[in-house]
């Protein structure tokens, strides 16, 4: 009789740090399709930035310090864009999303991250924002706002309670709400800006450079910041990058499931561990067809779409209500801006202002609720809750979903400032980002195959990118201290 022969055990990757979290395997990238497969992986992303810095930070700014200052919020998004894209040169080559790469370096990493998005973002500013805005389109009476933006957080919750995958529904609407935005903005520009304010681009920018310090002590240096960070999406929400494009199939992302309801999807409760590709002829002509098709789509969906906004909505506030360092904070300016938009094209124009504003900000709080709720939902099943067998990933992210709609809807009936909430999410997202830019760079400094790291020209700027976030959250410290907390606004 002859002797069985037992099966060789898998060979497990070396190169992912296994202390904290389990060893993975090898497996090959999958050959990638064209570019319009992968186009609207960032469009989640890039939704989630129109309705802070785009809309509301730095048009207001704008008007503060004048059209000269739009180049800090062009270097913001710039400094995103390679952020992403080192965020989803982990994911691509591994599956797993970057605060998984984290926590393979230290555990609790992944709590921080999940603190990082929850703290900042329990604040709801884009919700008391947008039903502001709201409250502009009907005329009805601010002390509607609470009422208001409490029923939008609600439908927020249902909407994605309900959809089966997650991921394609807030795509779906997410890009909807994008082009909309986009024909209102062309139609804008067209109509209601001028030569002249395009021009102070430019030619503004020495003089407000000169005078920085002084624009920085105007406007405050957490305001500033603040605005800076969210030049693009900001925080930790640059994290859930790696989860979008996972959803997508992007690289190894497509060996992952995809968040699906636990009231209507068929759930999937093992953590989401990736795998590693081993070092062969044909996985680095891929990883190159890859990383090609990444940064087109991200360079066209996140930073293109993103910068234009950026620039077009400061350039239509300076053409139509001008500088005025009188205007007081708050959201105000944008009614002062729909008013002149009325005057310039007609009062049909006010309301579609008014709606296309909304729009923004709705879009935003759809894209804050899910990223800080798939984050928490993927760190937490991958390293607290790995063994647990009733707490999927999908069950999870439901829960931190109805938490963040509950606690939010309780701070908006204090009645703080929307603009005052803003700035403390978008200075808390700061602090985040210092630290796991420096993360990033290890973990593909050290973790990844020889062909995929992180080297090249990418690594001084990606060092330089490290050292801004560093400084300024150094900066906002030293001011918080010296200062008090007041000091934030």
């Amino acid at each position: 009789m002859a002797e069985s022969v037992e099966a060789p055990t898998p060979r497990l990757a070396t190169e992912l740090p296994s202390k904290y979290l389990p060893a993975v395997g090898y497996r090959d990238l999958p050959e990638p399709q064209g570019l319009r497969k992968y186009m609207g992986a960032s469009i989640i992303l890039t939704a989630t930035a129109l309705g802070s810095g785009e809309l509301v930070l730095w048009p207001y700014i704008t008007t503060q310090a004048g059209l000269g200052i739009v180049w800090l919020a062009v270097v913001g998004i710039t400094m995103q864009f390679f952020l992403n894209m080192e965020i989803e040169r982990y994911t691509l080559i591994t599956g797993e999303t970057a605060v998984t790469g984290f926590s393979r370096l230290w555990l609790p990493w992944g709590i921080v991250f999940v603190l990082g998005a929850i703290l900042p973002n329990a604040w709801p500013g884009w919700a008391s924002s947008g039903a502001t805005v709201f409250t502009f389109i009907f005329a009805l009476s601010e002390s509607a706002v609470p009422l208001i933006a409490t029923i939008f957080l609600l439908s927020i919750g249902l909407a994605v309670t309900v959809s089966p995958v997650i991921y394609q529904t807030l795509e779906k609407v997410e890009g909807i709400m994008i082009v909309l935005i986009l024909l209102f903005v062309v139609t804008a520009i067209v109509v209601a800006t001028n030569a002249g304010a395009w021009a102070q681009v430019v030619t503004d920018i020495p003089d407000v450079t000169g005078n920085l310090p002084g624009v920085v002590a105007q406007l405050g240096a957490a305001s500033l910041f603040g605005a800076i960070v969210f030049a693009g999406a900001g925080g930790a929400n640059n994290l859930v990058q790696s989860n979008y494009i996972r959803d997508k199939g992007m690289g190894m992302g497509i060996n992952i499931p995809n968040i699906v309801s636990p009231v209507t999807g068929q759930e999937v409760a093992a953590p989401s561990l990736g795998y590693m590709v081993p070092t062969t002829t044909e996985n680095e002509r891929r990883w190159r067809q890859w990383w090609r098709i990444a940064n087109w789509e991200q360079l066209i969906t996140f930073w293109f779409i993103g910068a234009l906004l950026l620039v077009s909505l400061s350039v239509l506030v300076v053409s139509t209500i001008g500088t005025n360092t009188d205007l007081e904070g708050g959201l105000g300016f944008l009614q002062e801006e729909g008013a002149a938009l009325g005057t310039i094209i007609g009062p049909w124009f006010t309301t579609a202002f008014y709606v296309a504003g909304f729009l923004m900000l709705f879009s935003t709080n759809i894209g804050v609720i899910d990223y800080v709720s798939r984050l928490a939902g993927d760190s937490l099943k991958v390293t607290f809750l790995k063994e647990s067998t009733f707490w999927s990933e999908s069950k999870i992210y439901i829960t931190v979903v109805w938490l963040m709609i509950i606690a939010g809807s309780g701070i908006i009936w204090t009645g703080i400032e929307p603009v005052l909430l803003l700035v403390i999410a978008s200075a808390g997202g700061g602090f985040v980002m210092a630290i796991y830019s420096v993360l990033i760079i290890i973990l593909n400094r050290r973790t990844l195959p020889e062909f995929a790291k992180l080297k090249g020209w990418r690594l001084p700027i990606m060092v330089l990118i490290a050292m801004f976030y560093i400084a300024f959250s150094l900066f906002l410290t030293y001011q918080m201290i010296s200062q008090g907390p007041a000091s934030l606004t």
